[in-house]
C-alpha cells in the first residue's frame, strides 16, 4: 500500500482506499477572497454614500438662487432708475413710466457680458426685451443660442465624462422637477415666478431641461418686480443654466474617485497582506497535520508560531499539545499492552506448569497442592483481567462523564461511618475466645463548617480514590493504627491528605508506586490478591479532574519512618 493512503471499509466490509488529498485553492484562497470582500463592500458603501451629494448640489443650486436674486435686484433697481420716461403729469403719474426701448438697451448690453439671460415683462406678462434676442431692422429678430463647451481633446477624460453622464441620467434625480419650456417664454403668465413678481414679491424656480439621450439639464430662474415709489412697472427674470452646478458636482465626485482609488488600491494591498498573514500559517498547519495524520513515524512536526502573540499562535502552540498529547497517549497504550502481556504471562506460566505437574504426579497430597495453586492463580487471573478491562474503560468514562459538585467533607465522613460500622466494627476473637488484636481505625480532620470543600468532578470516581487510598492505608497500617483523612483548602484547591501508621513507602519509589502493576505489599500478605493498578488509576483520575496525587514518607525529628501520606489537591468549585 502506498504511503499517505487511507484504509476504510465499505458495506460489505470490502477494504476501500482513499489516498490523501490536498485541496487546491488556486491563486486566491477564499478566506483571502472573503477579506477583500467584507473590506471592499465596506468602502463601496462608503464611496456610495459619499457619491450621492444631493444635499450639496441642492446647496450649490440655494447659493446660485441667491447669487441671481442679488443680480437680478440690481439690475431691477437700475431699470428703475436709468430707464424711465418723465412724466407729463408728475400729479397723475409720479412714478412715471417705464422705457422699453432704454430697458431693452441695457439689457442687451448685460446679455453681452455675461452668460446670465435677462428677460423683461411688461405688467400685463408680455415679453418686452430678451437679452437672447437680437431685432433687426424690418422687424427681424436672431435668437441666440448659448454652444457647449468644447472637449478637451483627451479621449480617455471625454469617455470618462460621457460614461459619468449616462450614469446620472439613468438615475431619477430630477423628475420631480417641472420642465422648461423655451417656446412658452413670451407669455410670463407660464412663469410663476414672474407672475409673483408682477404682484411684487421676488420669486425663484428650477426647471429641468428634456436633452437628446434623456439628458435633463437644469435651469434656474429668478424673478424680481422692477418698482418706482412702491409701483410695479414691470418684472425681470433672470434665467441660467444649471450646468457649472453639474459640472461642479463631478468634479466633486470625481475627486472623490480619485482618492477613493488609492484607498481601494492600499486597501486591496493591505486585505492581500492580511490575508497571507492568516493563509499561509494556516496552511502549513493544515500540511503538518496531514503529514501527522497519514505519515509513518514522528518525523512530522508542527510548526510553530507561537511568537505572532495571537490566535493563530494559540492555535499552533494547541495544535503542538494536542499532537505531543496523542504520542503520549500512545506510548501510553503500547506501555500499557506490554504491561498487560507481561502480567498475564506470569500467572499463565505457573497454571501451565502446574498443569503439566499434575499429570505426572501420583500423590494426592502434592495434587492438592498442585490443583491450589491453579485455583489460585485462576483467581489472579480473574482479579487482574477485571482491573485491567476497568482501566482500559476509565478514560472513556471520564470523557463522556459530566462533573458535579462534589462535597468532599461530606463523603470523607461517610468513610469513616463506613469503617466503623462495618470493618472496625469489633475486634477479631482468637481460636480460644480470646480478644484478637485491635482493629486499625479511622479520623477525619476538617476545618470548621463554614469553609467550603466542594469541588467539581464525578462523584463516583473520586469515591475510587478515595476508596483506594483508604484501603491500602489500612492494608498497611499496624493492629491499633491509625489512618487519618484530612481536608483543608489551599488557595483556589482543596488539599486531601491520608495518613497511616505503617512502613512506609521504599526509599526512590515515591514516584514508582503510581506506575501500572508496581506491587509493593506488607509482609505475610498472600501473593497475587493486588493487581497493581489502584495508585495508577487514582492518579489518572486525578489528572483527569486537573488535579495533583503524590506521595511521602512522615519522619520524626530523628528522621524515623511513622508512616505514609498520600495527597491529593483539587480546584474548588
Amino acid at each position: 500500500m502506498r504511503r499517505g493512503a487511507q484504509v476504510e471499509l465499505d458495506g460489505d466490509a470490502k477494504p476501500v482506499v482513499r489516498a490523501r488529498r490536498r485541496r487546491s485553492y488556486g491563486v486566491i484562497s477564499p478566506l483571502t477572497r472573503h477579506i477583500l470582500t467584507v473590506n471592499l463592500l465596506a468602502l463601496a458603501l462608503l464611496l456610495s454614500g459619499l457619491l450621492y451629494l444631493e444635499r450639496y448640489q441642492d446647496w450649490l443650486v440655494q447659493r446660485q438662487l441667491d447669487i441671481l436674486t442679488t443680480e437680478a435686484r440690481i439690475f431691477s433697481g437700475a431699470l428703475g432708475e436709468g430707464a424711465m420716461e418723465p412724466s407729463s403729469d408728475e400729479f397723475n403719474e409720479p412714478a412715471g413710466t417705464l422705457s422699453w426701448t432704454l430697458a431693452a438697451q441695457m439689457v442687451r448690453r448685460l446679455g453681452d457680458t455675461t452668460d446670465t439671460r435677462f428677460r423683461l415683462y411688461d405688467p400685463k406678462g408680455k415679453l418686452q426685451a430678451d437679452s437672447r434676442v437680437l431685432s433687426l431692422a424690418k422687424g427681424t429678430r436672431v435668437q441666440i443660442e448659448e454652444l457647449p463647451p468644447l472637449p478637451d481633446g483627451n479621449q480617455l477624460t471625454q469617455l470618462g465624462i460621457d460614461l459619468y453622464n449616462a450614469i446620472v441620467r439613468a438615475l431619477p434625480t430630477r423628475d420631480h422637477l417641472p420642465v422648461y419650456a423655451e417656446n412658452r417664454a413670451a407669455d410670463g403668465s407660464h412663469f410663476p415666478d414672474v407672475q409673483k413678481a408682477l404682484n411684487g414679491e421676488a420669486a425663484t424656480h428650477v426647471w429641468r431641461v428634456a436633452g437628446d439621450a434623456g439628458k435633463q439639464d437644469m435651469v434656474l430662474t429668478v424673478a424680481v418686480p422692477i418698482q418706482r415709489y412702491k409701483q410695479v412697472l414691470g418684472a425681470v427674470l433672470i434665467s441660467r443654466s444649471g450646468s457649472e452646478i453639474d459640472t461642479e458636482v463631478r468634479e466633486f465626485r470625481v475627486n472623490i474617485l480619485k482618492v477613493f482609488g488609492g484607498v481601494i488600491v492600499l486597501t486591496v494591498l493591505m486585505s492581500i497582506y492580511l490575508a497571507s498573514t492568516i493563509v499561509r500559517p494556516i496552511r502549513r498547519l493544515a500540511a503538518a497535520a496531514d503529514d501527522v495524520r497519514y505519515g509513518h513515524g514522528r518525523q512530522a512536526v508542527l510548526p510553530d508560531f507561537s511568537g505572532r502573540h495571537d490566535e493563530i499562535g494559540d492555535l499552533s502552540q494547541s495544535l503542538r499539545a494536542m499532537t505531543s498529547a496523542l504520542w503520549d497517549r500512545m506510548d501510553a497504550i503500547e506501555r500499557f499492552a506490554a504491561d498487560v502481556a507481561h502480567e498475564i504471562k506470569n500467572p499463565l506460566t505457573s497454571m501451565r506448569s502446574a498443569v503439566e505437574t499434575v499429570q505426572l504426579v501420583k500423590d494426592e497430597t502434592r495434587l492438592r497442592k498442585l490443583l491450589a495453586i491453579i485455583a489460585d492463580d485462576v483467581g489472579r487471573l480473574d482479579r487482574l483481567i477485571s482491573d485491567i478491562s476497568n482501566a482500559s474503560r476509565l478514560d472513556a468514562e471520564l470523557s463522556r462523564a459530566e462533573a458535579n459538585s462534589v462535597d468532599l467533607r461530606r463523603m470523607l465522613t461517610m468513610f469513616k461511618d463506613i469503617h466503623e460500622n462495618t470493618l472496625g466494627a469489633a475486634p477479631d476473637e482468637g481460636e480460644e475466645g480470646e480478644a484478637g488484636p485491635p482493629p486499625v481505625t479511622v479520623e477525619v480532620e476538617l476545618p470548621p463548617a463554614s469553609r467550603n470543600l466542594v469541588v467539581p468532578g464525578i462523584e463516583g470516581r473520586l469515591t475510587q480514590v478515595f476508596q483506594n487510598l483508604i484501603s491500602n492505608a489500612l492494608s498497611f497500617s499496624p493492629p491499633g493504627g491509625k489512618v487519618v483523612l484530612a481536608a483543608k483548602v489551599v488557595g483556589d484547591r482543596v488539599e486531601i491528605t491520608c495518613t497511616d501508621d505503617g512502613p512506609g513507602i521504599p526509599a526512590g519509589k515515591t514516584e514508582a508506586i503510581f506506575d501500572r502493576f508496581y506491587t509493593e505489599r506488607p509482609a505475610g500478605e498472600k501473593f497475587g490478591t493486588h493487581s497493581g493498578l489502584g495508585l495508577s488509576i487514582s492518579k489518572q483520575i486525578v489528572e483527569a479532574h486537573n488535579g495533583r496525587i503524590f506521595a511521602a514518607n512522615r519522619t520524626d525529628a530523628t528522621g524515623k519512618v511513622l508512616g505514609a501520606v498520600f495527597t491529593v489537591q483539587l480546584p474548588r468549585g
